[in-house]
């Protein structure tokens, strides 16, 4: 991957501007790859994987590291869903997933009517910020 002949640079580059960071290269480069496809869910293994096979030059800890700089600056929301399994949403609006066990798959539910009743109280002087709901699917049982 050429890193600084990409059309969608310029855009990628400003927005990572926008968000308050230096848009060093490889910033650039996983920006452009996260951001190309539209709204998805990624996990650093699978970034790492697509840069090099765009052929940008990279280590994991790198893409984890810009990963969670992209977050803190805004730009994704993360996902804890198994464990130590951290997905990574180009879709920061108030949304909920659907989580397919087995496959490690999640995909956004589609606007609906989700509600959260009675919610707690959060401790003095904290709001909430917002709230996950991850529905986890697995294929019917036979019977």
């Amino acid at each position: 991957m050429d890193l600084g002949c990409r059309k969608g640079n310029v855009a990628v580059d400003k927005r990572v501007r926008e968000a308050g960071l230096r848009p060093t290269r490889q910033r650039i480069a996983l920006a452009d790859l996260l951001f190309a496809k539209g709204d998805r869910h990624l996990s650093a293994e699978e970034l790492h994987e697509e840069a090099i096979a765009a052929g940008v030059p990279v280590s994991l800890a790198t893409v984890y590291n810009a990963l969670h700089q992209f977050t803190q600056a805004g730009l994704l929301r993360i996902l804890a869903v198994e464990g130590s399994k951290t997905y990574f949403d180009t879709n920061t609006s108030d949304h909920h997933h659907f989580y397919i066990e087995g496959e490690n798959r999640i995909f956004d539910i589609a606007s609906g009517p989700v509600t959260v009743s009675n919610l707690p109280e959060p401790p003095e002087g904290m709001e909430i910020a917002n709230v996950d709901i991850v529905v986890r699917l697995r294929p019917k049982r036979c019977e």
